[in-house]
């Protein structure tokens, strides 16, 4: 049994960065609820050449957005205080 892949668009490679903790948040759930997803692939899909194909598009996700929490983790919150 084969999952549909995430559906990855143009717009999901040009999305702008998380700016904020709530965004930060839902990325956060979004990346849990895809690695339960390839994990649930993983336990059902027995053809090796389907999961990898399956696979890929989840894993090609969760590593974009684990990039973009890394970039907002990264950085110091911008505050009015700090651009005096």
């Amino acid at each position: 049994m084969t999952m549909p892949l995430p559906k990855l668009t143009h717009e999901s490679w040009n999305r702008k960065m998380i700016e904020n903790d709530r965004e930060l948040e839902a990325t956060l759930d979004r990346i849990r609820h895809f690695q339960a997803q390839l994990a649930q692939l993983r336990r059902t899909e027995t053809n090796p050449t389907n999961y990898r194909l399956s696979a890929g598009g989840f894993i090609a996700e969760i590593d974009r957005m684990q990039l973009e929490v890394r970039e907002y983790l990264s950085a110091l919150p911008v505050t009015p205080a700090s651009l005096v």
